[in-house]
Protein backbone atom coordinates (compact mmCIF):
# COMPACT_ATOMS: atom_id res chain seq x y z
CA UNK A 1 0.00 0.00 0.00
CA UNK A 2 1.16 3.52 -0.70
CA UNK A 3 2.67 4.95 2.52
CA UNK A 4 1.01 8.36 2.35
CA UNK A 5 -2.43 7.35 1.08
CA UNK A 6 -5.16 6.88 3.66
CA UNK A 7 -7.99 4.88 2.14
CA UNK A 8 -10.27 4.75 5.17
CA UNK A 9 -10.80 7.33 7.92
CA UNK A 10 -13.55 7.37 10.56
CA UNK A 11 -15.56 4.84 8.58
CA UNK A 12 -15.42 6.92 5.39
CA UNK A 13 -13.55 6.14 2.21
CA UNK A 14 -11.60 8.55 0.00
CA UNK A 15 -14.70 9.41 -2.05
CA UNK A 16 -16.91 9.87 1.02
CA UNK A 17 -18.72 6.51 0.79
CA UNK A 18 -19.33 4.21 3.71
CA UNK A 19 -17.93 0.69 3.65
CA UNK A 20 -21.20 -0.79 2.28
CA UNK A 21 -21.98 1.92 -0.28
CA UNK A 22 -21.98 1.38 -4.03
CA UNK A 23 -20.77 4.01 -6.44
CA UNK A 24 -23.40 5.92 -8.42
CA UNK A 25 -24.91 3.71 -11.14
CA UNK A 26 -26.46 4.32 -14.55
CA UNK A 27 -27.92 1.86 -17.09
CA UNK A 28 -29.39 2.17 -20.57
CA UNK A 29 -30.73 -0.34 -23.08
CA UNK A 30 -30.86 -0.26 -26.88
CA UNK A 31 -27.95 2.07 -27.57
CA UNK A 32 -26.82 0.49 -30.86
CA UNK A 33 -29.38 0.21 -33.68
CA UNK A 34 -27.42 -2.33 -35.77
CA UNK A 35 -27.03 -4.85 -32.95
CA UNK A 36 -29.73 -7.37 -32.05
CA UNK A 37 -29.43 -6.10 -28.49
CA UNK A 38 -27.23 -3.60 -26.67
CA UNK A 39 -26.67 -2.03 -23.29
CA UNK A 40 -24.66 0.52 -21.33
CA UNK A 41 -23.72 0.33 -17.65
CA UNK A 42 -21.78 2.69 -15.40
CA UNK A 43 -20.53 2.37 -11.83
CA UNK A 44 -18.74 5.53 -10.74
CA UNK A 45 -16.18 6.33 -13.40
CA UNK A 46 -16.16 2.82 -14.88
CA UNK A 47 -18.30 2.55 -18.02
CA UNK A 48 -18.93 -0.28 -20.47
CA UNK A 49 -21.09 -0.94 -23.51
CA UNK A 50 -22.17 -4.31 -24.86
CA UNK A 51 -23.61 -5.48 -28.17
CA UNK A 52 -25.27 -8.83 -28.88
CA UNK A 53 -25.55 -10.49 -32.30
CA UNK A 54 -27.58 -13.64 -32.71
CA UNK A 55 -28.64 -16.28 -32.29
CA UNK A 56 -27.14 -16.88 -35.74
CA UNK A 57 -25.51 -19.78 -37.56
CA UNK A 58 -22.09 -20.64 -36.21
CA UNK A 59 -19.14 -20.73 -38.61
CA UNK A 60 -16.99 -22.68 -39.20
CA UNK A 61 -19.53 -25.48 -39.09
CA UNK A 62 -17.20 -27.98 -37.39
CA UNK A 63 -17.62 -25.89 -34.20
CA UNK A 64 -21.39 -26.31 -34.20
CA UNK A 65 -23.05 -28.38 -31.48
CA UNK A 66 -26.03 -30.45 -32.65
CA UNK A 67 -28.00 -30.20 -29.39
CA UNK A 68 -27.28 -26.69 -28.14
CA UNK A 69 -25.91 -23.34 -29.19
CA UNK A 70 -22.83 -21.62 -27.81
CA UNK A 71 -22.28 -18.16 -26.37
CA UNK A 72 -19.05 -16.32 -27.23
CA UNK A 73 -17.78 -13.23 -25.40
CA UNK A 74 -15.20 -10.67 -26.40
CA UNK A 75 -14.02 -8.36 -23.61
CA UNK A 76 -11.85 -5.38 -24.45
CA UNK A 77 -10.46 -2.31 -22.73
CA UNK A 78 -10.48 0.51 -25.26
CA UNK A 79 -7.10 2.25 -25.65
CA UNK A 80 -8.50 5.49 -24.19
CA UNK A 81 -10.22 3.86 -21.18
CA UNK A 82 -7.17 4.12 -18.92
CA UNK A 83 -4.80 6.97 -18.02
CA UNK A 84 -1.83 5.37 -19.77
CA UNK A 85 -3.07 4.62 -23.27
CA UNK A 86 -3.07 0.85 -23.74
CA UNK A 87 -1.98 -1.01 -26.82
CA UNK A 88 -4.96 -1.70 -29.12
CA UNK A 89 -6.17 -5.25 -29.55
CA UNK A 90 -6.92 -8.20 -27.27
CA UNK A 91 -4.65 -8.81 -24.29
CA UNK A 92 -4.08 -11.99 -22.30
CA UNK A 93 -6.11 -10.53 -19.43
CA UNK A 94 -8.90 -9.56 -21.81
CA UNK A 95 -9.07 -13.07 -23.24
CA UNK A 96 -9.23 -14.56 -19.74
CA UNK A 97 -12.05 -12.22 -18.70
CA UNK A 98 -13.86 -13.04 -21.94
CA UNK A 99 -13.73 -16.77 -21.14
CA UNK A 100 -15.00 -16.44 -17.56
CA UNK A 101 -17.71 -14.08 -18.82
CA UNK A 102 -18.84 -16.77 -21.28
CA UNK A 103 -19.29 -19.14 -18.37
CA UNK A 104 -21.15 -16.59 -16.27
CA UNK A 105 -23.59 -15.66 -19.04
CA UNK A 106 -24.02 -19.13 -20.58
CA UNK A 107 -25.38 -20.37 -17.26
CA UNK A 108 -28.56 -18.29 -17.65
CA UNK A 109 -29.20 -18.61 -21.40
CA UNK A 110 -31.41 -21.42 -22.77
CA UNK A 111 -28.77 -22.47 -25.32
CA UNK A 112 -30.54 -25.77 -25.97
CA UNK A 113 -33.16 -23.81 -27.90
CA UNK A 114 -30.57 -22.83 -30.53
CA UNK A 115 -28.72 -25.94 -31.77
CA UNK A 116 -25.83 -25.24 -34.16
CA UNK A 117 -26.11 -21.48 -33.45
CA UNK A 118 -23.96 -18.88 -31.72
CA UNK A 119 -24.78 -15.82 -29.66
CA UNK A 120 -21.93 -13.33 -29.85
CA UNK A 121 -21.46 -10.80 -27.07
CA UNK A 122 -19.05 -7.89 -27.47
CA UNK A 123 -18.11 -5.99 -24.31
CA UNK A 124 -16.14 -2.75 -24.56
CA UNK A 125 -14.90 -0.88 -21.49
CA UNK A 126 -14.82 2.81 -22.42
CA UNK A 127 -13.69 4.16 -19.03
CA UNK A 128 -11.82 2.12 -16.42
CA UNK A 129 -11.71 2.95 -12.71
CA UNK A 130 -11.84 -0.57 -11.17
CA UNK A 131 -14.57 -3.19 -11.47
CA UNK A 132 -14.36 -3.37 -15.26
CA UNK A 133 -15.35 -7.05 -15.63
CA UNK A 134 -18.37 -6.51 -13.37
CA UNK A 135 -19.56 -3.42 -15.23
CA UNK A 136 -19.04 -5.13 -18.59
CA UNK A 137 -21.06 -8.15 -17.44
CA UNK A 138 -23.87 -5.88 -16.25
CA UNK A 139 -23.98 -4.22 -19.67
CA UNK A 140 -23.87 -7.61 -21.44
CA UNK A 141 -26.73 -9.00 -19.36
CA UNK A 142 -29.16 -6.22 -20.26
CA UNK A 143 -27.96 -6.39 -23.89
CA UNK A 144 -28.96 -10.08 -24.00
CA UNK A 145 -32.35 -9.19 -22.56
CA UNK A 146 -32.71 -6.40 -25.13
CA UNK A 147 -31.98 -8.93 -27.89
CA UNK A 148 -34.87 -11.08 -26.68
CA UNK A 149 -32.61 -14.02 -25.83
CA UNK A 150 -34.53 -16.41 -23.52
CA UNK A 151 -32.84 -16.44 -20.11
CA UNK A 152 -33.41 -17.79 -16.61
CA UNK A 153 -32.74 -14.35 -15.14
CA UNK A 154 -30.33 -11.45 -15.28
CA UNK A 155 -26.65 -11.70 -14.45
CA UNK A 156 -25.67 -8.95 -12.02
CA UNK A 157 -22.06 -8.39 -11.01
CA UNK A 158 -20.29 -6.46 -8.28
CA UNK A 159 -17.00 -6.61 -6.39
CA UNK A 160 -16.10 -6.39 -2.73
CA UNK A 161 -12.62 -6.11 -1.31
CA UNK A 162 -10.45 -5.23 1.64
CA UNK A 163 -8.72 -1.94 2.37
CA UNK A 164 -6.75 -1.22 5.53
CA UNK A 165 -7.88 -4.58 6.95
CA UNK A 166 -11.56 -3.66 6.46
CA UNK A 167 -13.99 -5.43 4.07
CA UNK A 168 -15.71 -2.90 1.79
CA UNK A 169 -18.10 -2.94 -1.15
CA UNK A 170 -17.38 -1.83 -4.73
CA UNK A 171 -13.73 -0.77 -4.93
CA UNK A 172 -12.79 2.30 -6.95
CA UNK A 173 -9.46 2.85 -8.66
CA UNK A 174 -7.24 3.89 -5.76
CA UNK A 175 -8.75 1.24 -3.52
CA UNK A 176 -8.20 -1.47 -6.11
CA UNK A 177 -4.61 -0.39 -6.67
CA UNK A 178 -3.59 0.13 -3.03
CA UNK A 179 -5.99 -2.24 -1.26
CA UNK A 180 -5.41 -5.78 -0.08
CA UNK A 181 -8.13 -7.90 -1.72
CA UNK A 182 -10.40 -7.66 -4.76
CA UNK A 183 -13.33 -10.11 -4.94
CA UNK A 184 -15.55 -9.76 -8.05
CA UNK A 185 -18.63 -11.97 -8.34
CA UNK A 186 -21.55 -12.39 -10.73
CA UNK A 187 -24.88 -13.96 -9.80
CA UNK A 188 -28.29 -14.83 -11.15
CA UNK A 189 -30.35 -12.12 -9.52
CA UNK A 190 -33.47 -14.32 -9.59
CA UNK A 191 -32.07 -17.43 -7.89
CA UNK A 192 -29.00 -16.13 -6.05
CA UNK A 193 -26.77 -18.66 -7.84
CA UNK A 194 -23.19 -17.37 -8.17
CA UNK A 195 -21.91 -17.81 -11.72
CA UNK A 196 -18.50 -16.14 -11.36
CA UNK A 197 -16.20 -15.71 -8.38
CA UNK A 198 -12.57 -14.62 -8.56
CA UNK A 199 -10.21 -13.22 -5.98
CA UNK A 200 -6.97 -11.27 -6.05
CA UNK A 201 -5.17 -11.04 -2.70
CA UNK A 202 -5.01 -12.97 0.58
CA UNK A 203 -7.61 -13.22 3.33
CA UNK A 204 -9.04 -15.66 5.89
CA UNK A 205 -12.34 -17.54 5.75
CA UNK A 206 -14.22 -15.12 8.02
CA UNK A 207 -13.24 -12.08 5.96
CA UNK A 208 -14.00 -14.04 2.81
CA UNK A 209 -17.54 -14.68 4.05
CA UNK A 210 -17.98 -11.01 4.97
CA UNK A 211 -16.76 -9.78 1.59
CA UNK A 212 -18.91 -12.32 -0.23
CA UNK A 213 -21.95 -11.14 1.71
CA UNK A 214 -21.22 -7.55 0.75
CA UNK A 215 -20.78 -8.48 -2.91
CA UNK A 216 -24.12 -10.34 -2.95
CA UNK A 217 -25.87 -7.27 -1.50
CA UNK A 218 -24.20 -5.17 -4.20
CA UNK A 219 -25.38 -7.53 -6.96
CA UNK A 220 -28.97 -7.22 -5.74
CA UNK A 221 -28.77 -3.43 -5.99
CA UNK A 222 -27.22 -3.71 -9.46
CA UNK A 223 -30.13 -5.95 -10.49
CA UNK A 224 -32.59 -3.24 -9.47
CA UNK A 225 -30.83 -0.73 -11.73
CA UNK A 226 -30.78 -3.23 -14.61
CA UNK A 227 -34.50 -3.89 -14.25
CA UNK A 228 -35.24 -0.17 -14.18
CA UNK A 229 -33.44 0.30 -17.50
CA UNK A 230 -35.25 -2.64 -19.11
CA UNK A 231 -38.65 -1.50 -17.82
CA UNK A 232 -38.05 2.03 -19.13
CA UNK A 233 -37.28 0.65 -22.59
CA UNK A 234 -40.42 -1.49 -22.47
CA UNK A 235 -42.58 1.46 -21.42
CA UNK A 236 -41.04 3.75 -24.05
CA UNK A 237 -41.81 1.20 -26.78
CA UNK A 238 -45.55 1.17 -26.00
Amino acid sequence: MSENKELLKNGKRIDGRGIEDLRDMEAEVGIFKRADGSGYFRMGNTEAVAAVFGPRELHPKHRQKPKRGILQCRYNLTPFSVEDRKRPGPSRRGKEIGKVSEGALSSIVFLEEFPTATIDVYMEVISADAGTRCVALNAASIALADAGVPMKGLISACAAGKIEDTPVLDLKGEEDKDGQVDLPIAMNAETGDITLLQMDGMTDIDEMDEMLGLAVKGCKKVAEKQREALMKTFEDSK
